[in-house]
């Protein structure tokens, strides 16, 4: 974890059917691997990392007004667009030409009376966030702020907190936040609500006199991401299409865990500096819409369906967290998605997350993380479950293993190696990855480099090269966002 503040430090005192051929119809995986070799005649060295930031995920701009006709906004006008989030994971871009003495610059979502907005005054050197509800206004925060001349403002919302953010240069490479809020705006409004959220569209505009220039709007990209796993077939081949790797990643919101949200990606094997996002994830359960993550996504051949896994940090408030599921046909490979999900039943009383699974000999083998406490500090370990041979990915689960001799160890992934199969996880504390076989006996570590944070061990061979997709600790704004904004995408290769 970066900067002294890792996550036992900082928590002791706190739709429609798809077309899946044109999908699934191509080559998956290069050459196989030796069957002689095993995880331990790896070598792994970092060869690219970098960081993925989008206020507005490049491929899910839902309004632009330099493409749709839009009244400009003058004083004391706030342009509603008729376009907003299926889910409370949005962000306004607004470019400001300039405005005069007592000009306030606001964007945000606002519709029937409601609004949720941040704003910021320039003269005044002020920024707030306003929640509007029943005819009355709350500003529920405020900050100092300084630009000068042109600039650029952001709202962004992730769950029920509110992020202004401001671009001194204008250019839209320089975000700086300035204030974030959620409780406050949760004890007025509740976006992840669908009937609360259904009613607000995004909006922008001026009190006194502004000039504003181009606007966009859309769903929210990442600060950074983590937790990154392979999009598999149930026999554990890994989706490869046009030359590109398909995976899910953790989008780091602006804070902590309820402010991340699940993306599909593609890495292409020619460039791995080319990552491009090409589907959201969003999950309905208990009445709301939540950015729920940390999972996997297995195409099941035999049934034609996707199998979709992932942890309930969508709404984690230190009570425990549980590993959810759904299948579905639709292609969730691409474009925005709200999926109902229910509780899966692993064979474990304690909290549970990081799924991984794979059809291995006729039987599902599903690796996940056991955590008997989230507070004062959090310990957790790494399980294995395996169901009946013949039987489908959630019935019948018992439990084959754990490792309780660690308990800062998680992002277990199953993968083969040479002939074999193996589970891989991550110790924090040991620093680096234990290597189990099937019946969870350990065999020793793996030979990578370990970075900041609790970097996850998704190997995948490409041709005669293996890597490890993972990340790392590094936070953005944590000043202002706290923890959570974390991290870089590393790449690891050997031969």
């Amino acid at each position: 974890m970066e900067g002294g503040i890792g996550r036992r430090t900082l928590l002791r005192g706190a739709g429609a059917a798809a077309a899946l051929p044109a999908v699934l119809g191509s080559p998956h995986v290069a050459a196989a691997a030796e069957p002689g070799a095993t995880p331990f005649d790896l070598h792994f060295g970092v060869t690219h990392k970098y960081r993925p930031f989008d206020l507005v995920a490049p491929r899910f701009v839902q309004y632009d007004s330099a493409l749709t006709p839009a009244p400009p906004a003058a004083a004391d006008t706030l342009v509603t667009t008729g376009v907003r989030p299926r889910a409370p994971f949005g962000s306004v871009l607004v470019e400001v030409l300039g405005t005069d003495p007592g000009g306030t610059v606001v964007a945000g979502l606002a519709g029937g009376g409601t609004s949720v907005l941040g704003t910021v005054d320039p003269s005044a050197g002020r920024a707030t966030i306003e929640v509007t509800t029943n005819g009355a206004t709350t500003v529920v925060k405020t900050a100092d702020v300084r630009v000068v001349g042109a600039f650029r403002l952001a709202v962004v919302v992730n769950e029920n907190a509110v992020t202004v953010l401001v671009d001194p240069t204008g250019t839209g490479t320089g975000w700086q936040p300035v204030l974030t809020e959620r409780d406050r705006v949760r004890a007025l409004v509740d976006l992840r609500v669908p009937d609360v959220l259904g009613r607000l569209d995004y909006a922008y505009g001026g009190r006194g006199a502004v000039r504003l220039g181009r606007v966009r709007a859309g769903y929210f990209g990442q600060a950074g991401v983590r937790d990154p796993h392979l999009v598999q077939h149930a026999d554990g081949r890994p989706f490869i299409r046009d030359g590109k790797l398909y995976l899910t990643m953790t989008n780091a919101g602006l804070g902590f865990f309820q402010q991340a949200h699940w993306a599909v990606w593609t890495l292409d094997l020619a460039d791995p500096t080319r990552l491009e996002q090409v589907a959201v994830l969003f999950f309905a359960r208990d009445g709301v819409v939540l950015g729920d993550h940390a999972g996997q996504i297995v195409y099941d051949d035999r049934t034609g369906r996707f199998i979709l896994l992932m942890s309930s940090w969508g709404d984690f408030d230190f009570k425990g967290v549980h590993v959810r599921h759904a299948t579905t046909r639709a292609d969730v490979l691409s474009g925005v998605h709200v999926i109902p999900t229910q509780r899966l039943p692993l064979p474990t009383a304690v909290s549970s997350w990081d799924p991984a699974l794979t059809r291995v000999d006729g039987r599902w083998r599903l690796a996940f993380v056991e955590s008997e406490a989230q507070q004062p500090a959090f310990v957790f370990h790494p399980a294995l479950a395996a169901g009946p041979r013949g039987a489908d990915y959630a019935e019948s689960l018992t439990l084959v293993g754990a490792d309780r001799t660690v308990d800062q160890t998680e992002g277990t992934i199953i993968q083969r190696v040479g002939g074999e199969w193996y589970l891989f996880a991550s110790d924090g504390d040991a620093r680096n990855y234990p290597v189990y076989d099937l019946a969870m006996r350990k065999l020793g570590t793996l030979d990578a480099p370990y970075g900041t944070n609790i970097p996850h061990p998704m190997l995948v061979q490409v041709g005669r090269e293996w890597w490890m997709i993972t990340f790392d600790g590094t936070q953005y704004a944590e000043p202002v966002l706290g923890y959570g904004g974390h991290g870089d995408l590393v790449l690891m290769r050997a031969r």
